[in-house]
């Protein structure tokens, strides 16, 4: 390990303000504004808002303006070191959506143009751009992702597997989310107004900052800042809403202070979320008063500026931040004339020169996500403190869904040899699922409800955290949103559609139904989701609380071919999903699993370096019974090479269970896999069916999990 403190030696930044961080230093010592008419596609009459649009930004790549952006940010970021970050941690909620909606509105139904569509695809072009063959991970926790994104990457220096981190936000400009805010209600005509007495809303914009980040003991030669800590929480209040006293804001407030190790009275500076809406205004309002009372510090919010930018704006702010350290400035809260009295906060109105040391970044979202920053300066000494110590989790309760039924239904099926792939009907979903509350729901947030209360339900413990795992997010609220705006002739959206396309939405419901105020976490990594989210809740989940990990993707007959690959390859629709309720631990007394290893498939070095984070060949050999391979349809060739090269190197004569073929072509079908491997341990044999026409006894021996194709991961369940 490198070290408990994690220091910015590069940023880079893109936002309407400018590009680059010079660029952004000049604009927020003169106070301008990027706010301006939309110029990017056409809005239809009535609907011409103000937005926060990049003007002239091309990079000639032929690639979308997410990826754009966050290419040109982690450029700047990267620029003069010649380094490799161990690690890729994106934010961002579009992905590659300006493009998929321009394809749709052309019914153009070539897949392999939707190739740069998924959310995943952002931070998996920066990690091959930039030749990172470690983890690779994508938070989509709607406005609060690129703050959450930094919190990851800290967690994941601190534990010491990795020395340095590429983390940050991006997201560009869309239909979805351009007409879905306005559909809400909550776009300023006028442009965005922070604070003041007479704001009317937001304003929608896009952009893009990267942050490489570094463990040491003390600052090295460079050093920009120090991300001192960071907090996690979650309303567990409403889909869109924030908490109406700013609960779940003064709880993440809170949490990062404490794990900066600080006091109130160490903050010089606060930057607001701030948006310009006046519920998320005067929520915000609430919790900061509630903390500070009357010992404020200065505050102020920049979204007059540089809009609200979704998934970037958390780490623009933390780019911005470190800019106001580094520079003595504190950035006026643009766009606000008079301030409002209620709110009963003196926002700064004008650029201020100020030495300010420590400051508190505040990121909230829709579905309750909440993620505050503490930023100060790295030539201070301070004491950092280690990560997480254990990655290991003791295994509570357990649910799957797939196309035989739930968990009892399915491990039924696979002990008579049948395949248990296809989609289950919506009504045998919901079976436990109250039908007047959840009539609103389609089909994802469905699938996530039934599987957080079946695991619930097994576990007999309440979940107070959430990690989401899931590919391709709401397919039938999407469809149905773009559906409906291109059939007005972009007049006319759904308001419901829009909130619930949000990939975190199926997440935040679940909180709201668990009533879970922990850490909440959506994690969009492909086939990989699942994975990704465990990871995400062994560096995030604290204590001995209850948490659930889980992950669900849904079959669409229309997005799921042209969005997916492996769905194509198939050519057989199926979906569902895994959830388990987990308690972490260092020492196991049950059933645990552990998330071992995660790196882009390199040739056989990376086996041999999964091996290696396995234990070695004997270990391997010694602590598993049964392995189950995941190799999605269109990785096919590659994943079974992977699987022969392994089993060759290690010796492994167990049981293989080849599982996708068996549950279905579907992103998120490793956490079916994982309930699965749960039961079978737990009945303490794999079935004849599974095991070549016989019954193999496990014989206390766990099961070894691998992801196998582009990236390679290993999940290990141990007796």
């Amino acid at each position: 390990m490198s070290g408990g403190r994690i220091f910015v030696t590069g940023m880079g930044i893109v936002s309407p303000l400018g590009r680059g961080v010079r660029e952004h230093l000049d604009s927020l010592k003169q106070n301008r504004s990027g706010i301006n008419p939309l110029s990017l596609f056409p809005a239809s009459p009535g609907n011409v808002l103000p937005a926060g649009e990049i003007r002239g930004f091309t990079d000639g790549t032929g690639l979308p303006r997410t990826h754009e952006f966050a290419l040109a940010a982690a450029r700047e970021a990267l620029a003069g070191r010649e380094v490799v970050p161990d690690a890729v941690i994106i934010g961002t909620t579009t992905g590659g959506m300006p493009l998929t909606e321009s394809l749709l509105k052309q019914n153009e139904r070539r897949a392999e143009l939707y190739r740069y569509h998924s959310t995943s695809s952002v931070a998996e072009k920066c990690a091959e751009t930039f030749a990172c063959n470690g983890p690779v991970i994508t938070v989509t926790n709607a406005c609060s992702s690129g703050s959450a994104a930094i919190k990851l990457a800290c967690e994941l220096l601190r534990s010491g597997r990795a020395r340095r981190v590429l983390a940050g936000g991006a997201d560009a400009l869309c239909r979805l989310t351009y007409y879905g805010f306005n559909s809400l209600q909550l776009i300023d005509p006028a442009g965005a107004r922070p604070l003041d007495r007479s704001r009317r809303g937001m304003t929608v914009a896009e952009g893009a900052a990267m942050l490489l980040l570094e463990a040491g003991d003390a600052a090295p030669d460079g050093a920009l800042a120090e991300i001192m800590g960071g907090g996690l929480s979650c309303d567990a209040h409403h889909p869109a809403s924030p908490h109406p006293e700013g609960a779940g804001a003064l709880a993440a407030m809170k949490a990062a202070l404490a794990d900066a190790a600080i006091d109130l009275h160490d903050i010089d500076y606060i930057n607001l979320h701030g948006t310009g809406t006046v519920d998320n205004d005067l929520s915000e309002a609430k919790a900061v008063r509630a903390l500070f009372g009357k010992t404020m510090p200065p505050l102020s919010s920049i979204k007059g500026a540089t809009g609200h930018s979704l998934a970037a704006s958390g780490a623009i702010e933390a780019v911005v931040s470190a800019i106001a350290i580094r520079e003595g400035i504190i950035p006026a809260t643009t766009g606000c004339a008079e301030p409002d009295p209620s709110l009963e906060l003196i926002p700064v109105l004008e650029p201020m020169e100020k030495k300010t040391g420590t400051i508190l970044s505040n990121s909230f979202g829709f579905g309750g996500n909440n993620a505050c920053l503490v930023l100060g300066n790295p030539e201070v000494n301070r004491h950092g403190r280690s990560g997480p110590a254990s990655f290991r989790f003791e295994i509570l309760g357990s649910a799957c869904i797939t196309g035989a039924g739930d968990l009892d239904q399915t491990i039924a099926k696979l002990k008579e040899g049948c395949e248990c792939s296809g989609i289950l009907p919506v009504v045998d979903i919901s079976k436990n699922l109250p039908a007047r509350e959840v009539r609103r729901l389609k089909r994802l947030p469905r699938l996530a409800l039934a599987l957080a209360l079946g695991s619930r339900d097994a576990a007999g413990s309440e979940p107070a955290s959430v990690f989401f795992g899931t590919s391709w997010g709401p397919l039938s609220e999407t469809n149905d949103f773009l559906t409906g705006l291109y059939e007005s002739g972009e007049q006319f959206t759904s308001p419901t559609d829009f909130v619930g396309s949000v990939h975190n939405a199926p997440a935040g419901q679940a909180a709201i139904w668990l009533k879970a105020t922990g850490p909440n976490i959506t994690a969009t990594g492909g086939d990989r989701s699942f994975e990704e989210a465990l990871l995400a809740a062994a560096l995030t989940a604290a204590g001995r609380e209850t948490l659930l990990v889980m992950a669900a993707d849904e079959h669409h007959e229309i997005l799921s071919p042209l969005f997916d690959p492996s769905v194509s390859a198939a050519g057989l629709p199926a979906d569902g999903g895994g959830a388990l309720c987990l308690r972490k631990t260092d020492a196991p007394s049950g059933m645990t699993i552990i998330h071992s290893f995660y790196e882009r498939a390199r040739g056989p070095g990376t086996v041999s370096s999964l091996i290696s984070a396995l234990g070695g060949t004997e270990r391997i050999r010694a602590a598993h019974a049964a392995l189950f391979a995941g190799i999605p349809a269109a990785e096919r060739a590659e994943g079974e090479k992977q699987l022969a090269d392994f089993i060759s190197r290690s010796g492994f004569s167990a049981a293989i269970i080849d599982y996708r073929p068996l549950i279905g072509e579907f992103g998120s079908a490793s956490a079916a896999a994982a309930a699965i491997a749960t039961r079978l341990m737990k009945d303490g044999s794999i079935p004849a069916s599974l095991a070549g026409g016989s019954e193999r006894a496990l014989n206390g021996k766990g099961i070894l999990m691998l992801g196998l194709g582009t990236y390679i991961t290993a999940i290990e369940l141990i007796s």
